[in-house]
């Protein structure tokens, strides 16, 4: 298991961090852990109790969502550098909104989402940067979700 200067190191290779001080990485190191998960491997559940905020490092993750009469429907494919469970970090979200598996070997860094709120809240430069980024992952994962519904919903042209 890697130590706090290797998470930092780690931490120090996201973009989404790029903005950040040293001691910001410092304080982020300190509430980081890696995880690993095989192939089909559950990194979190749709209805558990939201505790990481998950930044993909290697492999691919599925977020999926419980749909009835249909099952599990993926809504994103999660590559390298990509975030897993922002709502986590939001005031108010305290639980999962959907499932995350990996669908290659994946190797996650996770930061506990209270401690990440609370760091926010002491450390307002720290808070702006983290709370921009994840502002953006809110707008792109809407544009998404707009456009994959303009296209369920899409009415079929009719030709004579």
């Amino acid at each position: 298991m890697e130590g706090p200067n290797d998470i930092e190191i780690l931490l120090k290779t996201i973009p989404w961090f790029n903005e950040l001080k040293p001691e910001h990485f410092e304080k982020l190191a300190k509430i980081a852990s890696l995880h690993q998960y095989p192939e089909g491997g559950e990194v979190f559940r749709e209805g558990d109790r939201q505790d990481c905020l998950f930044i993909v490092l290697e492999g691919r993750v599925a977020l999926e969502i419980f749909v009835p009469h249909r099952g599990r429907v993926r809504i994103l494919t999660a590559e390298p550098m990509d975030v897993l469970g922002w709502s986590s970090v939001t005031p108010i979200v305290r639980q999962r909104t959907a499932s995350a598996r990996a669908i290659l070997p994946s190797k996650l860094i996770g930061l506990n989402s209270e401690a990440m709120r609370q760091l926010c809240e002491e450390d307002h430069e720290l808070g702006y940067v983290v709370m921009h980024r994840i502002a953006n992952i809110v707008a792109s994962r809407l544009t998404v979700t707009r456009l994959q519904l303009l296209d369920m919903f899409a009415a079929p042209t009719m030709e004579d």
